[in-house]
């Protein structure tokens, strides 16, 4: 046996009575939630921004990153709702380095998951309270979502768990909007597949208990980029690729065929500067053709206070510790481009 049992973890109905959510919050989050669905499903004809850091590394200089949203969100409440990303856990491709504050809550210190978990609810809390913005999440560890599930106003599966039948399963209970990625492969299929899997109804084991769930029928796609067998970056962000996506959209037994086009990782080759670009040639591409209007429903972008990324240690307030980021006022202008443009 080589498992050292170290802590045996609280439960989402423990850490949730610990740290609830207000019933005002709570009302709030529901609102969102509707809207976010609404633009999903094309009954809305506003576009999603899901927008921000990396990795959510610390909780003051996120929550005043999520903060400084607010404003912009009002100016452009017209076209375009912003959903901040708090991304709380962090996938690595070789599985070393800082995976996330639920994992490592201080990025200098040794992991900690009780502290993790408790770390990851109070910055989702406190930064809905101090911004009036409910935000986003990777579900990197299926069992976590019991904790948060209460907070979110959207979930991304990364592009190494889309083909896990954990995560699909697990989508397929969840009452807010999912974007399922590409696989690192770059297939479409994978990523449909996940789609299609997530919108049925399943019954399985999840955390200890047989369940059965309804179906999500807000799961769609996010395209992302790929990397190729030899190791380069493969964009599918251009227009022939979303017009092909929407070809095997139109093939498929899905409802609400959405999809949000993720302008960094491998579509930028984390050139994060790119990003810019990137967002304006696909708002292009909608303008271009009526299909792709009603296909792609917004943008992710990676964007932090400075721009850039930093080792950890480092000590820069709002910089990046994992990969590079807009700064925040390229990122302040992108969203106000993005809502003339859209």
């Amino acid at each position: 046996m080589s498992f050292k049992f170290l802590n045996q973890l609280p439960s989402p109905e423990e850490i949730k009575r610990e740290y609830p959510l207000s019933k005002e919050l709570t009302e709030l989050r529901a609102t969102r939630d509707q809207m976010i669905k609404d633009v999903i499903s094309g009954a809305d004809d506003k576009f999603l921004v899901i927008i921000g850091p990396c990795s959510a590394d610390n909780e003051d200089s996120v929550c005043d990153y999520v903060s400084r949203l607010t404003k912009i969100q009002d100016d452009v409440k017209d076209k375009v709702v912003i959903i901040p990303r708090i991304y709380t856990n962090k996938p690595r491709t070789n599985g070393t380095g800082y995976k996330g504050i639920a994992s490592q809550p201080n990025p200098e210190k040794k992991e900690d998951m009780v502290e993790g978990l408790i770390a990851m609810r109070k910055m989702h809390i406190r930064a809905i309270a101090e911004s009036g913005l409910t935000c986003a999440d990777e579900m990197l560890y299926p069992e976590n979502w019991g904790y948060v599930e209460d907070l979110l106003a959207y979930v991304a599966i990364g592009a190494r768990s889309v083909e896990d039948q954990q995560h699909r399963l697990t989508v397929s209970g969840f009452d807010v909007a999912s974007g399922m990625k590409n696989p690192t492969s770059g297939d479409f299929s994978v990523m449909l597949n996940s789609v299609y899997a997530a919108q049925q109804s399943h019954h399985f084991v999840h955390r200890g208990y047989e369940v059965e769930t309804s179906g999500n029928p807000y799961a769609h796609v996010i395209l992302r980029g790929a990397t190729s067998k030899h190791g380069n970056n493969v964009s599918n962000y251009h227009y022939e690729d979303l017009m092909r996506l929407h070809e095997k959209y139109e093939k498929m037994d899905v409802v609400n065929p959405a999809a949000i086009i993720d302008t960094n990782h491998s579509n930028s080759g984390k050139k994060y500067k790119e990003q810019i670009r990137i967002a304006k040639e696909i708002l292009h591409s909608r303008r271009h053709s009526e299909d792709l209007h009603k296909l792609v429903k917004g943008l992710m972008i990676e964007s932090y206070i400075e721009e850039g990324a930093q080792s950890i240690g480092e000590g820069i307030y709002g910089k990046s510790i994992t990969d590079p980021c807009l700064g925040w006022e390229d990122t302040k202008k992108l969203i106000y481009d993005i809502a003339e443009g859209c």
